[in-house]
């Protein structure tokens, strides 16, 4: 590939991750809009591994900044009376259980509007992966998840490693 096409390429790609919301964004939507911008096809299997390499270093480049910001953060601050957001992830962190408005169990979160919980419905454990909306001030389940019971979270993990199988064969055909 050109070494300029590439340059304009990386620089397309970057101005629209800083300008995408990184908890929803996909590769797929950075890819597009970035060939929408520059008026080339970008699926193209070289072009595709360029734009993921960008992406992957630009993803790896924003979390080693958070972290440091983080640390900078702990050692600069003295400590609050009210547990901020990254107090209580800190304590998650430490083993100390964190529970929602409902005190059903946070597992963890995926981002900021999707997490995994465990409760109980009707004498049943679930374990549900679902999606939570604002309102009043109260972070509230939406109706976009789904909830398993032990037995069928049980026969889901057992599967996770021929999902992640079929995920890779998937993405090897994609390149």
């Amino acid at each position: 590939m050109d070494p300029e096409l590439a340059k304009e390429i990386e620089e397309t790609v970057l101005e629209v991750l800083k300008n995408s919301d990184m908890d929803s964004t996909t590769e797929f939507q950075v890819r597009k809009t970035a060939s929408e911008q520059l008026g080339i096809d970008l699926s193209e299997p070289s072009r595709k591994k360029l734009v993921r390499t960008i992406v992957q270093t630009y993803l790896e480049e924003q979390q080693s900044k958070a972290e440091a910001d983080e640390k900078a953060t702990e050692e600069a601050e003295p400590e609050e009376e009210e547990d901020s957001e990254d107090e209580k992830k800190k304590k998650k962190s430490k083993g100390v259980q964190e529970f929602d408005d409902d005190g059903d169990l946070i597992i963890c979160r995926l981002s900021d509007k999707r997490r995994v919980t465990l409760s109980e419905f009707r004498g049943k454990n679930l374990v549900s992966i679902r999606e939570y909306y604002k309102r009043d001030g109260k972070e509230l389940p939406s109706s976009k998840g789904i909830s398993l019971t032990a037995e069928q979270w049980s026969n889901f993990s057992k599967n996770v490693p021929a999902i992640e199988k079929a995920i890779k064969k998937m993405e090897g055909r994609l390149h």
